[in-house]
């Protein structure tokens, strides 16, 4: 069986995936905390199933350095998966010099070196890439995502980065495969119509 490489990432209605003003005591920026309500104490019953399943169905996780640095100080040596401990490949041009000792992070320079790594360790489980904007855009323009997974927070930050901006005129059509509703977010799977 082979892996489903799966983008998720959490946004804002108006398309932002972080808030204006990001700064080192808030990389989300103003308002961006929001955008993971879902998966924080404000999460319903809906959200902790959700985020169950996709631990629970990924075999690796796939990320760039701006995520692993801003990440690093709530992840620890665990990854963002916790004590399910999922291999983390972090897309760098280099590796830092003190590293988690025991950690799941393993530095990759290009995506497809880190997408390579990332299917053999996952074992036929999903790849799942996570934040930010251009790493995901990246692995879209390069027609390396089998699936889309959006969650929707109910907010217009009206500023950021934003998530979608690739003017290459290059159409993507999707299919929609599952969609969940909670007050913090709507939670919409697509699949990539190939």
């Amino acid at each position: 069986m082979s892996s489903l490489v799966v983008f998720n990432i959490s946004l804002s209605l108006d398309g932002y995936m972080r808030g204006p003003n990001p700064r080192s005591d808030n990389v989300l920026g103003d308002g961006g905390e929001q955008l993971h309500a879902w998966a924080s104490d404000q999460a319903t019953d809906a959200d902790r199933k959700l985020l169950e399943d996709a631990i629970r169905g990924a075999g690796a996780v796939i990320c760039g350095r701006r995520t692993y640095n801003d990440s690093l100080p709530s992840w620890r040596a665990d990854g963002p998966t916790g004590p399910a401990r999922l291999p983390v490949f972090v897309i760098s041009n280099s590796t830092p010099s003190e590293l988690h000792h025991g950690g799941v992070y393993q530095f990759e320079q290009t995506i497809e070196c880190a997408l390579q790594a990332a299917k053999k360790a996952a074992a036929g489980k999903d790849v799942c890439i996570m934040g930010g904007a251009n790493i995901g855009q990246q692995f879209i323009r390069a027609g390396l995502i089998d699936e889309l997974s959006l969650h929707i927070a109910p907010v217009l930050l009206g500023g950021g980065s934003r998530m979608f901006t690739d003017d290459s005129g290059k159409r993507l059509d999707l299919r929609v495969k599952s969609i969940i509703n909670s007050p913090s977010a709507t939670h919409i799977r697509y699949t990539i119509v190939r």
